[in-house]
């Protein structure tokens, strides 16, 4: 069923993309900005939403124990803010990236506990939620398209590494709590779409980000904690950029 919804969530996002190409005045007509993509730099302010959600692995404990019958990893929406900053290198190529990247998520683990602690406010499905406030910086190669009239379509691809001010790899206190480390790195890959207008540039952007590091700081005497072994993170971000 995570599967289904998040395939759902991408083919929305999707169509949120392709809503400016309803206006065909942006397709025809006189040409806006036509000094725009010879510039040198470009500058933007780029407001997202994201979806994430973990991909983890069972630690071999998991299978020997039976307090934790299920875990699941649930879906979260959260928001970005990010200044763009936009080199170009040729007709076709720019390179990218957002020296201020705020995310904001919270995503949450789904736990079947067979005994539940119910006074220490447990049941039998129990949710933990691990809040995340980010600094990232994406380095990005963007491929873009020719330009048809007031519209343009590129695809980028990078890298990543992210700060995650609110993690919680050093608490003392943390019976109920999935421990993380603060550092991730990771590889995105995305489409988008510019729309010329007379005074700015509007971009939609659809973006998929993979973290390769291993976000989970094991303690083998959390039950919450032991079961899992290696946390990654997983993300799906729609933007507008406005240049």
């Amino acid at each position: 069923m995570q599967h289904l919804l998040r395939y759902k969530i991408t083919y929305v996002l999707l169509g949120l993309m392709l809503l400016p190409l309803l206006s065909t005045a942006q397709l025809r007509g006189e040409l806006n900005l036509p000094e725009h993509d010879d510039k040198a730099y470009h500058f933007g302010i780029n407001l997202g939403f994201n979806r994430s959600h973990f991909s983890f692995g069972h630690h071999p404990i998991f299978m020997q124990r039976d307090s934790v019958m299920v875990v699941e990893s649930i879906n979260s929406t959260g928001l970005n803010l990010a200044w763009l900053v936009d080199k170009r290198l040729s007709e076709h190529f720019n390179i990218r990236t957002y020296p201020l990247n705020l995310t904001f998520t919270e995503k949450a683990f789904e736990y079947n506990l067979k005994y539940p602690d119910r006074p220490g406010g447990e049941d039998s499905v129990t949710r933990k939620k691990v809040q995340s406030i980010s600094l990232a910086l994406p380095i990005q190669l963007k491929f873009s398209s020719d330009r048809i009239g007031n519209f343009k379509v590129y695809m980028i691809g990078g890298l990543k590494a992210e700060y995650d001010m609110a993690a919680n790899a050093g608490a003392k206190k943390a019976e109920n709590l999935i421990k993380l480390n603060r550092l991730d790195y990771g590889v995105e890959a995305g489409l988008g779409f510019h729309f010329y207008y007379p005074y700015f540039v509007l971009t939609t952007e659809l973006k998929t980000g993979w973290g390769l590091g291993n976000l989970h700081s094991r303690d083998q005497d959390l039950k919450f904690s032991n079961v899992i072994d290696k946390i990654n993170s997983r993300t799906i971000t729609f933007s507008l950029t406005v240049e």
